[in-house]
């Protein structure tokens, strides 16, 4: 019985995670940030204007309103640098494993 428990437990699969990112005072922190494809990743926004978590390669295109959160689901491998359209200066990396 314990060979059968311990067979399960290695089928279960992981669980996403939840990566949260903040935009405030016209800066992403973390500026780098670790991930796993199925990962959710949730960007909130505590400045008064609007952002947007936008890859630099076209893979993604996030809009963050002021005071509110928006979320990602990833589903692609790979390092993508971020930025935000309306303020260039906020850079970021995501870095997503398989």
């Amino acid at each position: 019985m314990v060979v059968t428990l311990a067979f399960c437990a290695m089928t279960v699969p992981a669980r996403a995670a939840t990566i949260r990112i903040l935009m405030e005072n016209l800066v992403i922190k973390p500026a780098e940030v670790a991930a796993k494809v199925g990962d959710t990743v949730e960007w909130g926004n505590n400045d008064i204007v609007a952002h947007t978590a936008t890859a630099r390669n076209g893979d993604f295109d996030v809009m963050i309103p002021s005071k509110e959160t928006a979320s990602l689901v990833l589903n692609k491998a790979g390092t993508f640098e971020y930025y935000c359209r309306f303020h260039p200066m906020m850079k970021a990396t995501l870095k997503v494993a398989p």
